[in-house]
């Protein structure tokens, strides 16, 4: 990781945004950008504006910092994600996590289209995370130790905050929204998982599986954050449906869960009060 390139990036920010003080992060993947029309903006800016980000690889991620409030919660929603398969390393992937964690921020959304390995899992359903399996045969935390991401072993036994889970529940429950839970699974990417490979991660515990999240978990986890976890299952998993795979097609389906979406946040965001 390019620590230099991170603290360039936490600087450009408490310069552009002096007064910002964000007690909660928000990172919106596949599908999910528009869900910061929820929040009230006060200021936005580009990635290629963070020297540690730099312009998003992938169709759907705008690639644009918000600077937000919701419940009366200051909130940073990083509207797109960068994803390790862009090949530049963990850098981008854990810049979101350092900035929150050096402007004190002390919990994170994490969300993600997926696609749905568990048979009651269709599109358009929200799954809020309970746990992950690393698929990535890699962890941002390999390599020299930094201060900024705690103990050098970290424990992982509850990385998706019971109590925001508890929260996120009743609040859907409050909404009338239909709510599943499970096991996310993250493997590299960018191709689309084989039909084999898909009936071995349900064998191995997986409920959806998907090329992101669980990185940043891992790191927010390890700096002491508390970690909330939502996926849009945006279609079945290869071998399960019958029709190919499209990056597309994910978009489509978690656009039209936007409305749900929106509406389980503006529920739900009250939770970060506390943190």
């Amino acid at each position: 990781m390019d620590y230099g390139l991170l603290d360039q990036t936490v600087e450009a920010v408490r310069a552009a945004w002096p007064a910002a003080r964000p007690r909660a992060g928000l990172i919106l993947g596949s599908g999910w950008g528009s869900v910061v029309d929820a929040f009230d903006v006060r200021a936005t800016m580009g990635y290629d504006a963070l020297p540690a980000l730099g312009r998003t690889g992938v169709a759907g991620h705008a690639g644009t910092l918000a600077w937000c409030e919701s419940a009366g919660v200051e909130t940073f929603a990083f509207c797109g994600r960068r994803h390790v398969y862009e090949g530049e390393g963990w850098t981008p992937v854990a810049a979101p996590i350092y900035l929150l964690r050096a402007l004190d921020a002390q919990a994170v959304l994490l969300t993600n289209a997926a696609g749905g390995i568990r048979a009651d899992l269709a599109p358009g359903d929200l799954m809020l995370i309970s746990d992950h399996i690393n698929m990535l045969s890699s962890n941002p935390l390999i390599g020299p130790h930094h201060k900024a991401w705690g103990a050098r072993f970290v424990d992982q036994s509850s990385v998706y905050d019971p109590a925001l889970r508890d929260h996120f529940t009743r609040a859907a429950q409050t909404a009338g929204l239909a709510l599943k839970e499970g096991v996310y699974m993250a493997v590299t990417g960018p191709a689309y998982e084989t039909p084999a490979e898909v009936r071995a991660y349900e064998r191995l515990g997986a409920d959806a599986v998907g090329m992101s999240t669980v990185p940043e978990a891992t790191l927010a986890n390890a700096a002491g954050m508390r970690v909330a976890g939502l996926s849009c299952i945006a279609n079945p998993a290869a071998g399960i449906g019958h029709q190919p795979l499209s990056h597309a097609d994910v978009a489509e389906t978690a656009a039209a869960a936007v409305p749900g979406m929106k509406t389980l946040l503006a529920e739900a965001w009250s939770c970060f009060s506390s943190t």
